[in-house]
């Protein structure tokens, strides 16, 4: 209309259309936006100019971010309006009476240069560069469109081992190391952050890195509680950022054909599905009883690395690794593994938005010590459905999905292995083998980065998963069951167990 162009600028927080003059020249320019802009970079059509202008819109209004047919599918929302091409034109052309006028705003307002575009390359930071923070570090910089540009570990040995990494492969010494995450959060170049930190450490960074305007791919469980795993899907929302959990097992096709099984009730109708999970405390780092108190070792930042949680005498038992058994940084073996075999019951049920009425869990904990986490437990959910679902850590118990039907049943193992149970029924014709789960899941993030459309684990399913998890260890540690209302997010009739849905933050840290 008029010849003139539109652009829309995404800043996060807000939305903001600019009507660009009609262009009289034909050579294309870019739009540089401000830094705390996120979306692609926005061409549109302007004249040639010299010096340090640039021409910009003859007017500008904002407004709530648009929502409707030609918003992507993950954010749309039912019950907000729609504003159309055309009354967007005709709202701008009603309120403007400059037209014809060319605003010149000094090129020092704008970046320097234009980041580039997701379709092309996709800017990542790595926040933990621990184990597992080395283990995505490899699977990510394999893929030709993931560019690794910092790293971030409290621990100065992991941070600079991930660093050489990095430069080591691309073959220069241009990835930038930080010691505390909010530091390369204030960067305009990133698009993405892999988080890999202990579990009580899995929000705060989540939210601040969200709010900064980066997709994040994170380790499950989503959070150290409900409430912090409520607060990481409403920034994800509001922002509308992409959102992929490393439960990486819902991308090996072995664990698609057992979902798809129930799905399409191959097995009949499920009655009930058990989970087998791993018991007891490992020692992952080789520091299971150095419980004494000592003086941190000099690269590592021990105060940040307890973080919001209580304040404790640093011990080599306390950290690296080993935090998953204690109740203040992690959750034992109930929470390493409910994120990823949640995710898959959740896929394979239509369980993804919902979670249980009923709770009720009974658990051993380790009589002394620093670990703190419950060794074995067993965990009963019971949905409005009707269907029950129970969580074992125990000895003796077969680890992995079994989902019991009224035709047959079928067992998912913690390798992939699906069969029939018992064993005497018709055998499971072997998938085709595929990329390899932990890849294609990479994979998944990366293009959804790009397309901007949900992944198979979002950051909803998440919280889902995880809930089940977290009422478990309240219904263990008050000894009762546990009445749960899955659309508000709430105990009912407890008021000591409510309590237990969040915990308090160790000053300056919070949600």
């Amino acid at each position: 209309m008029f010849g003139h162009r539109i652009c829309l600028i995404e800043t996060g927080a807000r939305s903001v259309f600019v009507l660009m003059r009609p262009r009289t020249a034909a050579l294309p320019a870019l739009l540089l936006f401000p830094t705390r802009c996120r979306s692609a970079a926005i061409i549109a059509e302007s004249p040639k100019t010299s010096g340090n202008t640039v021409p910009a819109a003859a007017m500008m209004f904002s407004f709530k971010p648009l929502m409707g047919k030609a918003a992507p599918q993950h954010m749309r929302r039912d019950n907000r309006s729609v504003l159309s091409r055309r009354a967007f034109l005709e709202s701008a052309i009603a309120r403007s009476c400059i037209l014809g006028c060319s605003w010149f705003i000094p090129q020092t307002v704008f970046p320097q240069t234009a980041k580039p575009a997701p379709s092309n390359r996709i800017n990542v930071l790595f926040i933990g560069t621990g184990r597992r923070g080395m283990e995505l570090l490899r699977l990510f910089i394999a893929q030709p469109d993931c560019h690794v540009v910092a790293v971030c570990d409290v621990d100065q040995e992991h941070a600079e081992t991930g660093k050489d990494f990095v430069n080591a492969r691309y073959g220069t010494r241009d990835c930038r190391v930080y010691y505390d995450f909010r530091e390369p959060l204030a960067r305009s170049d990133l698009d993405a952050a892999v988080i890999a930190l202990p579990l009580h450490w899995h929000s705060i960074p989540a939210v601040m890195a969200a709010k900064a305007g980066l997709d994040i791919y994170a380790e499950p469980p989503l959070a150290h509680t409900i409430k912090e795993g409520r607060a990481v899907c409403k920034v994800i929302q509001r922002y509308v950022r992409v959102w992929q959990t490393d439960a990486w097992r819902r991308a090996d096709n072995r664990f698609l054909q057992a979902a798809e099984l129930v799905r399409s009730s191959a097995i009949g109708s499920i009655q009930s599905v058990e989970i087998g999970t791993p018991h007891g405390h490992v020692d992952c780092a080789g520091t299971a009883g150095q419980e004494t108190p000592t003086k941190p070792p000099p690269g590592l930042d021990y105060d940040m690395w307890l973080g919001p949680a209580p304040w404790a005498p640093y011990a080599p038992a306390r950290v690296h690794g080993n935090w998953r058994w204690h109740l203040d940084y992690g959750g034992g073996q109930l929470m390493e593994w409910i994120g990823h075999y949640m995710e898959i019951v959740q896929f394979s049920l239509g369980l993804e938005t919902t979670g249980p009425i009923e709770v009720e869990g009974s658990g051993e904990y380790p009589p002394a010590g620093l670990w703190n986490a419950p060794t074995k437990f067993r965990i009963r959910a019971l949905y409005s459905t009707g269907l029950t679902i129970t969580i074992v850590g125990a000895q003796g118990i077969r680890e992995g999905i079994l989902w019991k039907g009224e035709k047959e049943s079928i067992h998912m193992s913690p390798d992939g292995a699906v069969e029939y149970v018992p064993r005497s029924s018709p055998q499971l014709a072997k998938p085709k083998p595929l990329v390899p789960a932990p890849i294609a899941h990479a994979r998944e993030f990366l293009d959804c980065v790009k397309s901007r459309r949900l992944t198979s684990t979002s950051a909803e399913s998440a919280q889902r998963a995880a809930t089940v998890g977290h009422l478990g260890q309240i219904a263990i540690r008050l000894g009762r069951k546990i009445r749960w209302n899955p659309a508000t997010e709430e105990i009912i009739g407890d008021e000591t167990a409510s309590r237990l849905l969040g915990k308090s933050m160790r000053e300056p840290w919070y949600l």
